[in-house]
């Protein structure tokens, strides 16, 4: 199996089970779908493996020796790792399940289960995870292009995306319309921002403005 990378992203299925035959099971299921699979009989043993360029979704045992499945999701939480989590859950194991959602979990399956609810959960996590992501690049890219900004041009832009006009601005800032609009247009084109609406969608987008 090839690692996702970042240049070729690869949906994968990332499974966390103690139980062999769950595994192997689990992965004949998965892969019959088109998606890839990865296995693991440990929580150690996928951190071990674990690479950030991972893209797909985790379906995660909750009882396992050593690290638990929830142990697990709140370590991947706190190290800032981004891919979905679905909670397999055997009998007895549902409160913990709701506790596993109520920090972050996409979905919990209880077993028994049918390969239809596994594999629909497994089809919203993997939608959702590819959402994510290009949101995250997406808000890389505009702090990157914020960056570039000069600290008048970060003022013009902030006034602009508060809905400020031309003559607003230049009386905040002590300057003439004629320098607002050579900032206000400095600030489109470093943007890359066709419009005043695009602008205000990026500032939303990475919480310059709420």
């Amino acid at each position: 199996m090839t690692t996702p990378t970042t240049e070729s992203p690869t949906p994968t299925v990332f499974v966390v089970d103690d139980d062999e035959a769950m595994r192997s099971s689990l992965k004949w299921l998965i892969e019959s779908t088109g998606l890839g699979v990865r296995t693991f009989d440990s929580a150690d043993a996928f951190l071990t493996g674990y690479s950030p360029d991972w893209v797909g979704c985790l379906l995660l045992d909750v009882r396992m020796p050593g690290m638990s499945g929830l142990e697990l999701q709140a370590y991947l939480e706190q190290t800032g790792y981004h891919l979905p989590v679905i909670i397999i859950t055997g009998h007895g194991d549902v409160a913990m399940a709701v506790k596993a959602m109520r920090s972050g979990a996409l979905d919990f399956i209880e077993k028994p289960f049918s390969d239809e609810d596994l594999l629909g959960s497994i089809r919203r996590a993997v939608d959702a995870e590819n959402q994510a992501r290009t949101l995250r690049t997406e808000r890389a890219q505009i702090l990157a292009r914020m960056e570039e900004l000069t600290p008048r041009e970060h003022e013009v832009m902030d006034l602009v995306t508060a809905g400020k006009s031309n003559k607003d601005m230049a009386t905040a800032l002590g300057v003439s319309a004629k320098t607002v609009e050579a900032h206000r247009a400095k600030v489109m084109d470093k943007m890359q921002a066709t419009s005043l609406a695009e602008l205000v969608r990026m500032a939303l987008l990475v919480g310059r403005i709420e």
